[in-house]
């Protein structure tokens, strides 16, 4: 927290005219300044880092979503700034995508955060799907938690689904980064899904074969 304090101070100088006082800021100042950045997003993602220190569960969706909006969107709207694209439709559409991939990293690692005493499920989701923070600690799977993992994964999929049209708006290679950057997060969930929500024992990740597949989806967004 103490660190993060410090690079808030250092982003403050910046805000304010005042000259940064390590090299890291110094550069940062100068991109800020030739692109324009707004210095919002990067109060945003300081303010996210710091929560992560001292929050550990989310009481519903609307709350997981803001941390989401501060942790995982600036970034891809900074990027949106670089590139001179940021009309209020693309700037949702890539909110849309970084949200979809916060939340996919969060149901990929469901196992590996408990270790860290941290659960991005919404706690009001448990007691619809009639499983508990007991299932986690304990690794056990249900059918009433495939169902939980359904439900969880068919909010990133919309979410993904709706930014995905902002590839069209992106320039060259970053557009095809993006494209296979979707197409990934969509494989991971199709991955989940495939061992039905069981992160216990099958955590998702890609292989060399993806990629192919990942490619030749590409090809066709």
């Amino acid at each position: 927290l103490a660190g993060l304090a410090a690079y808030r101070d250092e982003l403050e100088r910046i805000a304010a005219g005042t000259p940064p006082q390590t090299p890291l800021f110094v550069a940062l100042a100068e991109v800020i300044a030739t692109y324009a950045l707004p210095i919002q997003l990067f109060r945003d993602l300081l303010d996210a880092f710091a929560q992560d220190v001292v929050k550990t569960r989310y009481a519903d969706y609307p709350e997981l979503l803001d941390y989401c909006r501060r942790s995982a969107n600036p970034v891809g709207r900074l990027v949106l700034h670089l590139f001179g694209r940021t009309e209020d439709e693309h700037l949702m559409q890539s909110d849309c995508i970084c949200t979809a991939l916060q939340l996919i990293n969060f149901w990929q690692d469901v196992a590996i955060d408990w270790q860290k005493d941290r659960v991005y499920i919404p706690q009001t989701d448990f007691p619809h799907f009639r499983v508990s923070e007991d299932d986690i600690a304990s690794g056990r799977w249900s059918a009433n938690w495939a169902a939980l993992m359904d439900f969880e994964i068919d909010r990133a999929t919309a979410l993904m689904q709706r930014g995905a049209p902002l590839v069209h708006a992106l320039p060259g290679r970053m557009g095809w980064e993006i494209r296979l950057t979707i197409q990934g997060g969509l494989r991971i969930l199709e991955r989940i899904r495939g061992v039905r929500g069981d992160v216990f024992r099958h955590r998702p990740k890609l292989g060399a074969r993806d990629w192919l597949v990942l490619g030749m989806r590409s090809l066709r967004m």
